[in-house]
């Protein structure tokens, strides 16, 4: 699986020890991270939460990621900002069991943590142990054991709504503030990572045209 990493600006500072306790859960896994950033508060691409969201999107449409780490001061924001975006289903993900019941029951594709909020001594642990529960039990398998028929129908209806409910990513890049778009892919190994990676010619094609 590869695995995006993306933080917004308020918290751009503290990419590098989640990238690095990102690392140490799933490599061992056989995952692969990929660090889009930002790197540090003073990147030249300033990612919002917003831009966090549409990022996410671009990257789990295209099919050069499979799963999306990110987050905000809260979380909320960039929860609430991946969410509008069609085949992204995230999670608001507080500890390490809200971890591994998403990861059981919702089978999402994203998850937005608090990056401020409640993250102080030992923030680190926190984060590996969310990561353990994210990715190291399979995804889909449901939670309690006796609910999996249910959740995974379930599950298969809220994809079908979304498909509903939502324009195709492609429609949503040539609809979208266009600085808007082109803000947010300017980060500085965006074009680095995601082309060799993306799977969708036309989301590719387009973006080079930007």
């Amino acid at each position: 699986m590869k695995i995006a990493l993306l933080n917004e600006n308020s918290q751009a500072g503290k990419n590098g020890m989640i990238e690095a306790s990102l690392r140490k859960v799933v490599e061992p896994m056989g995952h692969e991270v990929v660090n889009y950033g930002m790197y540090t508060a003073e990147d030249d691409c300033q990612l919002t939460y917003v831009k966090c969201g549409l990022l996410a999107g671009i990257l789990l449409n295209s099919g050069a990621a499979d799963y999306v780490i990110t987050g905000c001061g809260t979380g909320e924001g960039a929860m609430l900002a991946c969410n509008a975006f069609p085949r992204v289903l995230c999670g608001h993900i507080c500890d390490p069991s809200d971890g591994y019941m998403f990861a059981q029951i919702n089978d999402g594709n994203c998850a937005a943590l608090p990056f401020a909020k409640d993250f102080g001594w030992g923030a680190e642990l926190k984060l590996e142990m969310i990561f353990q529960q994210l990715f190291g039990f399979g995804h889909g398998n449901g939670y309690p054991k006796e609910r999996v028929v249910p959740e995974q129908r379930n599950k298969k209806i809220l994809d079908q709504v979304k498909e509903i409910t939502h324009k195709d990513m492609l429609t949503i890049l040539k609809e979208i503030d266009q600085d808007f778009l082109k803000e947010t892919i300017s980060g500085e190994h965006f074009a680095e990572y995601f082309y060799p990676a993306c799977k969708a010619p036309a989301i590719a094609e387009y973006l080079r045209g930007l």
